[in-house]
């Protein structure tokens, strides 16, 4: 039975690139957020969000992210509102994922908002990325070339790393990468020995 590996993280705690460094080391890995992505070019997600959020959001028929994120990132109910018309049709690709690599004893499910989608109930381990605020701040600033107070709303958005961490099996600090690509390595190394015993 394939277990799952929850991992999540604040925005700009570098989850995504402790993400790619677990499918380096042979283990499948599906990003959530990238996949979200993808289901919002959806045509019938799109006419969904027409729907709810105006058909300006659309530029030559092309969802424009940018003002998406500036209305749901100021607004918790908009951006609920976005979760409950995305989030299903995720899962639902999820499943058809996890059905195909259902050989391999782990697989990493990446997620922002592991735990405020419901899909931790899904884990059977999760470990929760963290990272200084002020380096967070800076990293999101300079990937998505963004003002502070965008980067903020955003942040107040998630919930905070105390709640997160409060719920985790493992904690991976993200100061310098190669010590966290370390604390993966020790994690790893522990739930394989676990997945040998039972």
């Amino acid at each position: 039975m394939t277990k799952i590996i929850g991992l999540t993280g604040g925005i700009g705690s570098g989850k995504t690139t402790i993400a790619k460094y677990i499918e380096s080391q042979g283990i499948p890995v599906y990003i959530a957020d990238d996949i979200a992505k993808k289901i919002l070019e959806l045509p019938q997600i799109k006419s969904e969000i027409a729907s709810h959020y105006g058909e300006e959001i659309f530029e030559n028929g092309k969802l424009n992210r940018h003002k998406l994120a500036e209305i749901v990132f100021s607004d918790s109910n908009k951006l609920k509102r976005l979760n409950d018309i995305v989030h299903p049709a995720v899962r639902s690709d999820f499943d058809a994922w996890l059905e195909q690599h259902s050989h391999f004893p782990w697989v990493v499910k990446e997620a922002a908002i592991l735990f405020e989608s419901g899909s931790d109930k899904d884990c059977d381990v999760i470990i929760t990325v963290t990272a200084p605020l002020e380096d967070r701040i800076q990293r999101i600033i300079n990937r998505d070339n963004t003002a502070v107070e965008n980067v903020m709303d955003r942040i107040k958005n998630q919930w905070t790393d105390e709640m997160r961490t409060d719920k985790s099996d493992y904690i991976v600090e993200n100061k310098n990468v190669k010590v966290a690509k370390h604390q993966i390595d020790e994690i790893l190394k522990k739930l394989n020995n676990q997945q040998k015993l039972t």
